[in-house]
């Protein structure tokens, strides 16, 4: 088993570099083995959220496991119905008790919901005064988005986690939350495996002796960002936890970097639809 590397947020706290994710990870037994067999294999760090329905079971197995509760990352996050002020104090303490958690590592404003988000945060703040969150942060925030917290609180995110791979590879943003201390988090880094067959993926992933999902998860560790594969298949987590063994040289990494194509697979911040995600 390797060993599970970490990075350190604005607040202090360290953050572990792989995680698994569970978005559209089926609520019951699926996501309580994936969660096990991820922490068999190595992982630390359990991304899910109040939309996916499945917070209790990650509790379960967070329950059930041999590792200790301060030795393991659990990230939730706020949903867009429960986002304001009192609707997010007691939405975080309904995912506490699904959790069965005293506390929670990182807590995420899920979407940048216009007219909301800012109560939100100010919740968000004063749960992390309170110690119930340890850190607080959001997902799927443009760069826009970040500056108005920042101007209006002067307490910015620990972290920002948006969708993020080579093929949809947001410099910009990266590059501005780099320079805010913000970490960026990566989900969907494996482009929901509808880019495994792309001939200049496969190449590299020939060149370096490395699946083609090693490689994007390294890529995404090696441009400094957390990042969340999702399985739920024992294998497939174990394969993407194996990322610690290799580097990717600065050549390789711009012909990766060259692959950005803005293929956005889930809701785009920045063209968003009329009405918010439900």
């Amino acid at each position: 088993m390797k060993e599970q590397l970490y990075m350190t947020m604005n607040d202090g706290y360290k953050i572990p570099v792989v995680g698994l994710g569970t978005w559209k990870s089926e609520p019951g037994d699926s996501t309580y083995n994936a969660v096990l067999d991820s922490i068999r294999a190595g992982y630390r760090h359990i991304d899910t959220a109040r939309a996916y329905d499945n917070e209790s079971d990650v509790g379960r197995a967070v329950k059930d496991t041999e590792i200790p509760r301060e030795d393991l990352f659990i990230t939730t996050k706020l949903w867009n119905k429960d986002q304001g002020y009192e609707t997010a104090l007691e939405a975080c303490e309904k995912s506490l008790a699904r959790l069965n958690c005293d506390y929670i590592d990182l807590y995420l404003i899920h979407w940048p919901l216009k007219d909301k988000r800012n109560d939100s945060w100010r919740a968000f703040i004063e749960l992390q005064e309170k110690g119930i969150c340890k850190s607080i942060g959001v997902s799927n925030f443009t760069i826009e988005n970040l500056k108005e917290l920042e101007s209006k609180y002067g307490v910015l995110p620990a972290v920002n986690q948006v969708e993020f791979h080579p093929y949809y590879y947001q410099k910009e943003l990266l590059e501005f939350c780099n320079s805010k201390n913000i970490i960026i988090e990566a989900y969907s880094p494996l482009v929901h495996a509808k880019r495994m067959d792309e001939p200049h993926l496969v190449a590299i992933s020939g060149e370096l002796n490395k699946t083609p999902a090693q490689v994007l998860i390294r890529w995404a560790m090696q441009r400094g960002m957390v990042v969340l594969p999702k399985s739920v298949n024992e294998d497939r987590i174990i394969e993407n936890f194996s990322v610690f063994d290799f580097e990717i040289s600065d050549s390789v990494m711009k012909r990766l970097d060259d692959l950005d194509e803005r293929y956005v697979t889930c809701w785009d911040p920045h063209n968003p639809p009329p009405y918010a995600p439900v």
